[in-house]
């Protein structure tokens, strides 16, 4: 017998398309899998920072390279040129500063002896000090309290450290090659992660970027050699020792901006004071004004062809860089904001104007 109300309708039961288990088994395997990979490049951060030191480097020097094949010269051809007068001028360098260097540990290994029989001596500066503070009981006390084993640890350290920066200037040298080499296929592979709708105009900015970065870095080692240039001048007319060996110190520092002037300039005026404090002086003051017409003179003229950033743009980068990746960080920082400039300026900004 049927009820007035009509057919009863069977109930249908509808199972969750996924449970609570899943949906947290799901979300602690993506927190695993993100913090081994967050580790895994905190582990690899130092090779990571080599490879970007690398990249950089053939992007700066892609522009001569691209001049010197144009020249109806091969790639190859162009990259062995490249390579050949990049590792002429580092020899060239390393002529430089060896001599000096290794002449300085020789006088030093030879004053030693003379310090310690000055020691000995009651009548000399030394002697009276060993009478007043006994130095030599201290050290020996020290030494026979464990400051051995930390003198040799910190030579071992410094030994390892040594070997490290030989080993990653060599991979740097080597991936910068292979870096210069491959550029063409390099940009082809990545191309092809870009839609074809869009791909055109991504190839257009990147070029476009690129050859503005190395515009950049081309400038700035201009300014580099005209920093080196005036400081082998200003220590050969005063008798500075080392005049060749910190004009290239000098150019080589100044390639980091903001800050490699300045310490190039705090150096040279402490070689300086072997010379006297006035010559120290006059030092101090010569780098402050080459400073300033470095800023407001020699860098506008060299960076007429580049992408100008403004100075505040300049300092904030520069600090952020030095934060994150130390020196490498600080070099490549006015690069990446001159990149990052463009496109706000070719594709950000004209689309938000025309919304």
């Amino acid at each position: 017998m049927q009820s007035e109300s009509g057919p009863r309708t069977p109930r249908v039961l509808v199972r969750p398309t996924a449970s609570w288990f899943a949906a947290g088994f799901g979300a602690g395997l993506g927190l695993t899998l993100a913090y081994l990979a967050v580790q895994t490049v905190l582990r690899i951060s130092g090779v990571l920072t080599l490879l970007l030191l690398a990249l950089f480097v053939a992007i700066s020097l892609e522009p001569v390279v691209a001049w010197l094949a144009r020249r109806r010269m091969g790639r190859g051809w162009a990259v062995t040129v490249v390579i050949l007068v990049s590792l002429a001028l580092l020899a060239g360098f390393l002529a430089l500063v060896i001599p000096p260097v290794s002449d300085e540990i020789s006088a030093l290994v030879a004053a030693v002896p003379k310090w310690l029989e000055q020691l000995h001596d009651h009548h000399s500066t030394l002697g009276r000090l060993e009478d007043r503070f006994h130095l030599v009981s201290k050290v020996r006390q020290q030494l026979g309290s464990g400051l051995g084993s930390t003198l040799v640890g910190g030579l071992l350290g410094a030994g390892h450290l040594v070997i490290s920066a030989v080993v990653g200037t060599g991979l740097v040298v080597v991936l910068t090659v292979y870096f210069m080499v491959g550029m063409e296929q390099l940009k082809h592979f990545c191309y092809r992660f870009v839609p074809r709708a869009r791909r055109d105009g991504v190839i257009v900015l990147t070029e476009e970027t690129l050859v503005r970065v190395g515009r950049y870095m081309l400038g700035n080692a201009v300014t580099s050699a005209i920093a080196g240039l005036a400081t082998f001048a200003w220590c050969a007319v005063l008798d500075v020792p080392y005049a060749a060996a910190l004009g290239v110190l000098v150019a080589l520092l100044d390639m980091v901006p903001v800050v490699g002037s300045t310490i190039g300039g705090v150096v040279v005026s402490l070689v300086a004071l072997a010379v006297s404090f006035p010559v120290a002086l006059g030092t101090a003051g010569f780098y402050t004004a080459f400073r300033l017409a470095e800023d407001y003179l020699i860098m506008p003229k060299a960076m007429r062809f580049a992408v100008d950033v403004h100075p505040l743009v300049t300092v904030v980068a520069v600090v952020i860089g030095g934060a994150l990746l130390g020196i490498v960080g600080a070099l490549i920082a006015i690069p990446v904001a001159v990149a990052i400039n463009i496109v706000l300026e070719e594709t950000v900004f004209p689309r938000i104007d025309s919304a």
